[in-house]
């Protein structure tokens, strides 16, 4: 598999919400993006505001064209921000380096896509990201 299936992807975001749900989480945001970047599936629950998607994105965004996670990004940012500064200003400023962007690795190890999660706390966010991407059967890399 070199990219995360549409499948995947929803079952991902069921997962990721029914976690969210079980643990009393605000309404949450979720979209999974592809290798390339690019938007594979997304839901936003009832409550969330609509401006939770560009977070959502961002997150997942920044950890797959940088090939890290929110965690690994945001441990960039503290000890060098000059580095995040400039790698958002070459992607349009569409990068949120903090937990709850999370990568998804394929059977072979290889990133077959990323995840993106908010409306709680980030790191409430990534649990629902790691957990939704382990209900499909990926590896996360947070």
């Amino acid at each position: 598999m070199t990219t995360i299936s549409l499948k995947a992807a929803q079952r991902i975001i069921a997962a990721a919400l029914e976690k969210g749900g079980a643990l009393s989480l605000k309404p949450l945001s979720v979209v999974v993006l592809d290798p390339g970047g690019q938007v594979k599936a997304f839901a936003r629950q009832d409550g969330a505001s609509p401006g939770r998607y560009a977070i959502a994105h961002g997150k997942a965004y920044g950890a797959v064209m940088l090939g890290m996670g929110g965690q690994a990004q945001m441990a960039r940012a503290e000890a060098q921000s000059y580095f995040m500064l400039a790698a958002n200003g070459a992607f349009g400023g569409a990068v949120v380096p903090v937990p709850g962007g999370v990568l998804v690795r394929g059977a072979e190890g290889a990133v077959i896509g990323a995840v993106g999660v908010t409306g709680d706390t980030s790191d409430n966010d990534e649990i629902c990201a790691v957990t939704g991407i382990e209900a499909a059967g990926l590896t996360p890399e947070a």
